[in-house]
């Protein structure tokens, strides 16, 4: 089975950090779709993807490191429709580490705010796929909420994803939305959000390579003085089929930033596994091959 577009969600990791000062941009980390056709339906069944992530940003006096794993994301789709889309949900508590050298000196490390999802996707004919996702971020408190990067307050994230699916190309963008809350304190307050992750791939046999793009921008301010962010990055991507596991790895550099201290370079992975499907419905799973 090669990777299935999956309904997959996940945090926001990239922010800048000065010793004055962190700022968190979206909870949702630009760039994790890319790579996923997520607009298509799914066959009825339970699906797992793990999400690895890694990069530095060349912030001043010191790099900012953040790494990002999602061990076990559980995408159900089910075997209802509504107004003719497949039904699914997902859910996710990803993990994070950031770290920060001397003179900063910071290294924290814990829970990112848990995600619960339920999505809708249709398949339009000659090969094009639309789906919708409504999302819940719930609020968490810990290390990372004492620095701003997770929350202790619950936001929603609606999704919308377009996919052309044929002879192998995958050619996808999704565009995702989400509330903030005004207030001072770290972890107490996150302006509202815009993301889109873009997708352009091909498979040859087992083999699949493309390119890959995203960005992001703060749609408010929610305090005085609070500096909004902006990003675009690009990248490559090389996956291949195993089988019943399918793996992609990107690597992405930011071309453009505003008021991030400085641009982010991250290496990615996505592994799709599928836990259980419908034996009679398996080989309608609407996919890039």
């Amino acid at each position: 089975m090669r990777i299935p577009c999956l309904s997959v969600a996940a945090l926001a990791a990239g922010f800048a950090f000065s010793p004055q000062t962190a700022q968190a941009n979206s909870q949702f980390q630009p760039g994790t779709t890319t790579g996923l056709a997520i607009a298509a339906p799914l066959a009825e069944g339970l699906y797992d993807i793990t999400l690895p992530n890694w990069g530095a940003r060349a912030t001043q006096p010191a790099a900012t490191d953040v790494g990002v794993l999602t061990p076990a994301w559980i995408v159900w789709s089910t075997p209802w429709t509504v107004l003719g889309g497949r039904l699914g949900f997902d859910a996710a508590a990803p993990v994070a580490q950031v770290s920060i050298g001397n003179p900063v000196g910071l290294n924290e490390a814990g829970w990112t705010n848990p995600l619960v999802e339920m999505s809708l996707k249709w398949d339009l004919g000659n090969h094009f796929f639309f789906g919708v996702h409504e999302g819940l971020h719930l609020p968490v408190a810990g290390p990372l909420e004492q620095i701003g990067v997770a929350y202790d307050f619950p936001t929603f994230m609606q999704v919308a994803a377009l996919s052309y699916l044929n002879d192998g190309w995958n050619l996808s963008a999704t565009f995702f939305y989400g509330t903030g809350r005004n207030g001072t304190a770290p972890g107490s307050s996150a302006p509202s959000w815009f993301n889109y992750d873009l997708t352009a791939t091909k498979t040859f046999g087992k083999w699949e390579i493309g390119a890959v793009g995203f960005g992001s921008t703060d749609l408010s301010s929610p305090h005085a003085g609070y500096a909004r962010q902006s990003q675009f990055a690009l990248g490559g991507l090389v996956g291949y089929n195993f089988g019943p596991v399918n793996l992609q790895l990107k690597l992405t550099t930011d071309v453009a930033e505003e008021n991030y201290g400085g641009r982010d370079t991250r290496l990615w992975a996505n592994i799709v596994i599928p836990i259980w499907t419908a034996g009679s419905q398996k080989q309608t799973i609407a996919a890039k091959y």
